[in-house]
C-alpha cells in the first residue's frame, strides 16, 4: 500500500515542479500574438479604455482599483493583487476565480498560453 501512496505523492510533486518554470519562463513573443484574444477588449496604454480596462501596469496592480473603469462588485470587492500566479488563475477561469465577475472570455485553458501572456504583459506593464 505504501509503493502506491508513495508514487501517487511523487506523481503530484512532479506535476507541480513542471508546471512551476513554465509559469516562470513564459515566452513573451508568443504571449503577444496570444494577446490577440484579449487585444479586442483590453488596451495596453495607460488608461486607456475599451471595453475592459487597460492592461498596462496590471501585474502588481489591486483587482478593481482603475478609477476610470466601472467594474463590476465582484471585481472591485475581490481584494486581490494581480501576482503572476492570480492572473495565470484568473486567465484560466474568470468567472471561477472571480464569480459574478464581468468579463466574458471563457479563459485560456494551457498552462504554457497563460505563462506565455503573462510574460508579455510584465514586458509592458514597465
Amino acid at each position: 500500500m505504501s509503493v502506491i501512496r508513495n508514487l501517487g505523492l511523487l506523481s503530484v510533486t512532479a506535476l507541480f515542479v513542471s508546471i512551476g518554470p513554465v509559469l516562470a519562463d513564459g515566452d513573451a513573443t508568443r504571449g503577444q500574438k496570444i494577446f490577440n484574444k484579449c487585444k479586442v477588449c483590453h488596451a495596453l496604454k495607460a488608461g486607456q479604455k475599451r471595453i475592459g480596462p487597460s492592461l498596462h501596469g496590471v501585474i502588481g496592480r489591486r483587482a478593481g482599483s482603475e478609477s476610470y473603469f466601472g467594474y463590476s462588485p465582484a471585481m472591485r470587492s475581490a481584494g486581490i493583487d494581480w501576482t503572476e500566479e492570480n492572473l495565470d488563475k484568473y486567465l484560466e477561469a474568470p468567472k471561477k476565480f472571480i464569480p459574478k465577475n464581468k468579463m466574458p472570455f471563457a479563459g485560456l485553458k494551457k498552462v504554457k498560453d497563460r505563462a506565455d501572456v503573462i510574460a508579455y504583459l510584465k514586458t509592458v506593464s514597465n
